[in-house]
Formats: C-alpha cells, structure tokens, sequence
C-alpha cells in the first residue's frame, strides 16, 4: 500500500500538473470505485483544480465551488499521468480525470477491488473521512509518547493504526522500528521513554529520508510506486543481511501481512515466533539467531 513518502510524491506531482486546470470531464472506468451518491461525481466535471492534498494514505483533489474528489489506493492502486492523446491501458483502470494538460488515471492491479473514490461537498464531509492519526512529521515527543500510550498494543500495531498516527503501512513502520532497535513485539505502555523518544526521531528520519529518495527518484511522475525497495534495511528482505550487523533479516507472518525485523539490532538475538512456522516446528524452533 502507498504509505506517506509515496502519496507525498504523488501529492506533489499531481499538484504541479493539474492546480489551475479546469476537469473537462470525468469517466468512471469501473462504478463500483465510487463509494458515495451525494454530491454526484458529475458536478466535479468543469470545476477548477485549486489544489492537491495528502490526507493520511489518500490523494484530495480540491476543485472550487467546494468539492473534493478523495483517491484511497489502498494495497494495489495506483495513479498514472497520461499526456494528450495517450491511450490508458485496458483492464485496470478505474477512474480517468481529463484536463487540458493531460490526464490523471487512477488504476488498480488484481480483482480485489479494494481501492475507492469518494466525492463529498464540505471540508466537515472531508475531515469525516480522516481516521484522526497524528502527523509524525509535526508531532511533539510529548505528542507522540501519548498517542503510543493510548492503547496498549505491540509498536508495529500502534505504528500502522492510522486512529493513532497519519500515513504509516506494513513498509515504513518495519523501517522505523529497525531504525529505532526496537522490537515491532514491544508494547506501548511498557515502553520507557527513552526509547518512545528514539522511535519519534527514527520515525521523522525514516519518513523524511524515503520521502526524498523517492522524489530525485521521480523527477517526472513516480512510475513504480512500490512497498519493496533495494535500498529497504528489512522490509520485503527476508533472509538477506542485515546493512547494519550482517544477521539474515527474519520476519513473523500474521493475517495477510509479514513484520521484518533483524534479530540481533531489535531483540537481543531472541527470534520471535511466528504464528505459521514455528506452530509447526514446537521444540526445533531456534530461540535465537546464533542457534539459527
């Protein structure tokens, strides 16, 4: 799923093409994207683009007269940018937004149908659709430390609970906590405030760092918008080393997403037990890394 420094990107990108153009017209590729009736979509057509802007995962386009059109991509949508006369490719588009510039097509990949549209007429209609997280990037420690606390949960629950904080996945929160050496297993409210304070600083690092890569990597439009990155310390690595100490990354596999994590840099050495793999294997399970 995009996280923060990807839909940054696309918020960018998508804001420097279409501020100031008028939407001639809007095609529903796929209805069932649509999740709202009122306003209908049909009043966005000829409405002028006054901005583009991030709200937690999702892209806003603000059209005057007070309408915002919501773009959640959830896990495999995606945004491409068209030039005049470029023909969108069959199957998986979803949405096409058509301006003077070019046009802004909104895709998704598989047969899921996850991904949504919504079209409100009012900021109090838009803010209803805000999860309520916290920005990382603007947050205080204090801030921060607080909204940890507020349930006691594991640090990768709490990292991807988007009630709790603004725009962080599966990808980042591995990242963030790698950064940080701390366990994604750990629990909030155990948490000394040291290391709540490490996780705040790792957090804004990880999230600033991606968020700049990630735009000298697409100086035009970002074309492969991804959760798996070579330059990832543990996420989407399973099995290679660590950058840091060299130790095979591991991973805990829960529902249908997978932690990473590096033993020796985030538990002492302990490997955690998998719910799949070490179920089956019971006493074979290796406690640690070096027993690995």
């Amino acid at each position: 799923m995009p996280e923060l420094p990807d839909v940054t990107v696309y918020v960018e990108r998508a804001g420097e093409r279409l501020t100031g153009q008028v939407l001639r017209r809007l095609r529903l590729l796929n209805p069932f994207v649509l999740r709202t009736a009122v306003p209908p979509i049909a009043e966005a057509e000829g409405r002028r683009a006054t901005g583009v802007e991030r709200l937690g995962k999702r892209v806003v386009l603000a059209l005057e007269g007070e309408r915002w059109i919501v773009i959640h991509l959830m896990i495999a949508g995606r945004l491409r940018w068209l030039e005049k006369g470029e023909k969108a490719p069959a199957r998986i588009g979803l949405a096409a937004f058509e301006f003077d510039a070019g046009t802004l097509l909104f895709t998704e990949a598989g047969t899921q149908r996850r991904a949504s549209l919504h079209c409100v007429g009012s900021r109090e209609a838009l803010a209803a659709l805000d999860a309520g997280g916290i920005d990382l990037m603007t947050a205080s420690t204090e801030d921060f430390t607080a909204r940890l606390r507020l349930e006691n949960h594991t640090l990768k629950r709490a990292l991807t609970d988007p009630r709790l904080f603004s725009g962080i996945g599966n990808a980042y929160s591995d990242e963030i906590l790698h950064r940080a050496r701390l366990s994604p297993v750990a629990l909030t409210r155990t948490l000394p405030d040291a290391d709540a304070a490490r996780l705040h600083v790792a957090a804004r690092e990880a999230l600033a760092e991606w968020t700049e890569r990630l735009r000298a990597e697409s100086p035009g439009w970002p074309a492969k918008v991804t959760a798996f990155h070579p330059a990832m310390a543990v996420h989407g690595r399973y099995g290679q080393p660590c950058p840091v100490c060299g130790s095979p990354v591991q991973r805990i596999v829960h529902a249908a997403n997978e932690s990473n994590y590096c033993a020796r840099c985030q538990t002492g050495g302990k490997l955690l037990a998998d719910r799949a793999l070490s179920r089956l294997l019971k006493a074979s399970w290796p406690k640690s890394i070096d027993d690995l």
